[in-house]
C-alpha cells in the first residue's frame, strides 16, 4: 500500500486527539506579557509551580515588562522561586525586559508584531531563550503560526513511527510547518493535544491502555493494533 503523504498522517493523528479531549484553549494567560513569563518559568516544572510564580509576581504588581526591567534581581529570584532555577530565570526574565526596553523602548506590542521569522530569529538571540521558549512566545503571544515542540512531541511521534529516535528540535518543527497549514489555532491545539496526551499516556514508562492513539498506524493513517515502543 502507498503510503499517504506526512500531513494526512498528522491530521489523523491531530483528529484522533482532538476527538478524545476536545479544544484545550491553552495558554492559559490573561495577557501576552504573562504568556512570555510563563514560558520563561515553565522550563524544566511543573505549569503548577509556575502558576504559584506568576501569582506571586501578580500580588507584589510586578507582572509587567516595566516593573520586571526595574525590580530588584534578588526580590525577583524569591517571587519566582517556586518555578525552580529561580535565580537564573529571574536572569532571564530580566534579560528579555531589558531587550524590549533596549531595543524597542518598552513597545512590546510593536516587538511582537514584527513578521514570524525575524521575530523568532531575534528571540533566539536573547539570554536563555533556546526554541522551545521561542516557538512558545511566538504562537500564543504574538499569535503567529510557528509549531512549539517539547519532548512530549517527540515521544509521541517516535513511538509512532513518525520520527527518528534522535530528538533534534528543528527537524521536527520542520515536520510540523511542511506538512500542515500554517493556521496558529491549529498549532495552538495541537501543541495543547499533544502535552496532554504525553502526560495522561505517553510518559517515559507508557500507559497504552485508553489512549486514543493506541494503534495508530504510520503506513495508511488508520488505527490498528501497533504495540507502543519503549524508551
Amino acid at each position: 500500500m502507498t503510503r499517504p503523504p506526512p500531513s494526512h498522517v498528522l491530521e489523523t493523528l491531530y483528529r484522533a486527539l482532538l476527538d478524545a479531549y476536545g479544544p484545550q484553549h491553552w495558554w492559559p494567560a490573561k495577557t501576552p506579557f504573562e504568556v512570555i513569563v510563563g514560558a520563561i518559568l515553565t522550563q524544566n516544572t511543573a505549569w503548577k509551580n509556575v502558576t504559584r510564580s506568576i501569582g506571586a509576581l501578580r500580588d507584589a504588581r510586578l507582572l509587567d515588562l516595566r516593573s520586571i526591567h526595574e525590580a530588584d534581581p534578588e526580590r525577583l529570584a524569591q517571587l519566582v522561586r517556586s518555578s525552580g532555577y529561580y535565580n537564573q530565570k529571574a536572569k532571564k526574565l530580566k534579560a528579555f525586559c531589558r531587550h524590549v526596553v533596549d531595543r524597542w523602548e518598552g513597545r512590546l506590542d510593536r516587538f511582537l508584531n514584527q513578521e514570524l521569522a525575524p521575530l523568532r530569529g531575534e528571540l533566539l538571540k536573547i539570554y536563555g531563550i533556546g526554541p522551545e521558549t521561542a516557538d512558545s512566545i511566538v504562537l500564543y503571544a504574538a499569535f503567529k503560526p510557528s509549531f512549539v515542540v517539547d519532548a512530549y512531541t517527540h515521544r509521541v511521534l517516535h513511538r509512532h513511527g513518525l520520527a527518528d529516535e534522535a530528538y533534534r528540535y528543528e527537524s521536527l518543527r520542520a515536520r510540523f510547518m511542511e506538512h500542515l497549514e500554517p493556521d496558529t489555532r491549529l498549532f495552538q491545539e495541537y501543541h495543547a493535544l499533544l502535552v496532554r496526551v504525553g502526560r495522561l499516556h505517553c510518559r517515559k514508562r507508557p500507559s497504552c491502555s485508553s489512549c486514543p492513539l493506541q494503534g495508530l498506524k504510520p503506513e495508511d493513517g488508520n488505527v490498528k493494533e501497533k504495540r507502543h515502543g519503549q524508551d
